[in-house]
């Protein structure tokens, strides 16, 4: 089959490089196409504009676009026009493949003091990426809805792995500071979220239009931080002072991936520790 990768960059790439693996034609559509490895086919589309003619064939689309910044112009004009676009053009040439995964975040979900948080938990984003990525969402299903098309929105803790190292440079630094007040981090290494997307686009059974991915353990900041600590021989990182602003930061929940196990799937690095040791021991690359 044809699998189309809208936004083909490092996750888009582990995630192509997995289908032509099992012997599938991918298509990646990036601004940078000449970076892309031999076994995909790349093809020139800023996203946020236009996408050109796509294969007549594709089965599979995955969005796995990026922002360029952090605001809220640069994550509507990823986000939604990335969607968007990406749907007009299958509509254009009467394309309907058999399902569309669109790559969202956890960030959809407000802080819940640490309570779990899963697929049935409604999304009331407080911060503008979380409301974008909403909207996006549901262009999506809107869109596909009455359609022979399975959408698919995988809502993804903070991705870590090769190249993505800055929690380690902090403590390797110094500067990592522990929050005072314990706070949980929802985490995926970004071969397992590779991984997730390949196993619920080609699953047997229908899939839910939703599925929240992180690995089996929301570990608490400080935790990863002493561990990192202990890996590499350094001190451990100093607590910061209650409510000052080394202790500000994102808000507290424990995301839950019982839904996406359920499906059979399984983890290489089911919690950070086996993650983080495979990246010490500088396992895997980073795609350009």
């Amino acid at each position: 089959m044809t699998v189309l990768i809208a936004g083909c960059g490092d996750l888009g790439t582990e995630v192509g490089l997995r289908f032509a693996a099992a012997g599938h034609e991918v298509v990646g559509l990036r601004r940078s196409p000449e970076k892309l490895p031999a076994e995909i086919r790349g093809v020139f589309a800023d996203l946020s504009l236009r996408v050109p003619e796509l294969p007549e064939d594709v089965d599979i689309v995955v969005v796995a676009i990026a922002a360029d910044t952090s605001t809220e112009e640069a994550y509507g004009a990823a986000y939604v026009n990335g969607v968007k676009n990406v749907l007009d053009a299958l509509d254009r040439q009467s394309i309907q493949p058999r399902r569309t995964l669109f790559v969202s975040s956890t960030a959809v979900y407000k802080d819940s003091g640490g309570a779990v948080v899963d697929e049935s938990t409604p999304t009331e984003p407080t911060r503008f990426s979380g409301k974008v990525l909403v909207e996006a969402e549901n262009l999506l299903f809107s869109r596909t809805r009455g359609t022979k098309t399975q959408p698919i929105s995988l809502r993804l803790g903070g991705i870590y792995g090769p190249g993505r190292t800055r929690l380690i440079d902090q403590v390797r630094t110094g500067k990592a500071v522990i929050p005072a007040q314990p706070r949980h981090t929802n985490r995926v290494h970004r071969d397992d979220a590779a991984a997730m997307i390949v196993h619920l686009t080609t699953l047997e059974a229908a899939p839910d239009h939703v599925y929240v991915g992180v690995d089996n353990y929301a570990a608490e900041m400080g935790d990863v931080m002493r561990f990192l600590a202990s890996e590499m021989n350094f001190p451990e990182p100093p607590t910061a002072e209650p409510g000052g602003a080394s202790d500000a930061g994102p808000g507290d929940k424990r995301c839950s991936n019982a839904r996406l196990r359920a499906t059979g799937f399984e983890l290489t690095f089911p919690t950070f520790k086996e993650g983080y040791r495979a990246l010490l021991a500088g396992e895997g690359v980073r795609h350009p």
